[in-house]
């Protein structure tokens, strides 16, 4: 299949987990591949060029093209440079896809500084830092297709994840915004929040599987836990390509063989008071009628 044959996508967090079968299967369709990823640890230490250097190998070996990048997404500089990487090897950008994540999972009130902003510069801000300029260039040709990865623990919520569901509700913000901005150019914005088991979700330690299990937070479906990463990457591609020209501002649970679309945030039902209401009004009227059939996700011990 040729489905993208001449676009160009610049796929971060490419070398490992969701974002390494994007990439593979984008250049399985025909198009050049910018495969970035700067190969650090779990913890955020070290860094090697060889984990993308693998996988743009991958591609070349399958018939396809495409050149590494090891830039980290984390500053304006790095998002710029792999930009332009892209525009110097290929001539243009068509698509960026970030699927760059970390995990720093800690109750609030024991996350620290360190642990919040780590994780906000690479998901959020990272993803600001890759879609300024190429939207400034998907704006001049008139076409391009972005992707960002949002995440249940943002749209629904997780117990000790209050940096990474943060930056991933504002992906999903992000991608609202953005179609909004970019849509009359041709260019789509659009999110998916995958269900997978990667190297980073099994970095979760099993105390906090537990103390979620224990305190009734449920994951949002019974899909099994272990899920295959490739099976997000088909929903991907196709918002990538042509024909996917009408699909702009979503967002889409991906995994498991199934394909949702999110509801969005919409008032759900209304009560009117009196000019600005009272205390007691409220206390009478939130419980019946707008809390009716919503259970407390985390109700505290009877």
């Amino acid at each position: 299949m040729t489905a993208l044959a001449g676009r160009t996508a610049l796929v971060t967090g490419a070398a490992g987990g969701i974002g390494r079968e994007v990439a593979l299967l984008l250049g399985r369709l025909g198009a050049n591949v910018v495969v970035n990823d700067p190969g650090v640890n779990l913890d955020g230490t070290g860094g090697s060029a060889g984990p993308a250097e693998e996988v743009a190998q991958a591609i070349v070996d399958a018939g396809g093209s495409a050149v590494p990048d090891a830039g980290s997404v984390a500053t304006p500089e790095g998002g710029e440079a792999m930009v332009r990487r892209a525009v110097e090897e290929f001539g243009r950008i068509d698509a960026v896809i970030h699927a760059a994540g970390i995990l720093r999972d800690r109750m609030i009130f024991n996350m620290t500084q360190e642990e919040w902003h780590e994780v906000m510069a690479v998901h959020l801000a990272g993803y600001f830092h890759v879609v300024r300029p190429a939207s400034q260039l998907m704006r001049q040709q008139r076409f391009g297709r972005l992707v960002g990865f949002s995440s249940s623990s943002g749209l629904v919520g997780n117990s000790g994840q209050a940096n990474y569901g943060a930056a991933k509700a504002g992906i999903a913000g992000m991608a609202r915004c953005l179609a909004l901005d970019l849509g009359r150019y041709a260019v789509t914005s659009n999110a998916v929040a995958p269900t997978a088991e990667t190297r980073m979700t099994q970095s979760v330690p099993q105390s906090a599987r537990s103390a979620r299990s224990s305190s009734g937070i449920a994951p949002l479906s019974a899909e099994p836990t272990r899920a295959d990463p490739a099976h997000v990457a088909p929903m991907v591609a196709y918002l990538c390509t042509d024909q996917a020209w009408d699909i702009n501002g979503c967002v889409f649970y991906v995994g498991s063989g199934r394909v949702s679309l999110a509801h969005e945030a919409q008032p759900l039902r209304s009560i009117n008071t009196p000019e600005r209401g009272s205390v007691a009004e409220l206390a009478e009227l939130v419980p019946a009628e707008l809390m009716r059939g919503l259970a407390n996700p985390a109700p505290p011990p009877s």
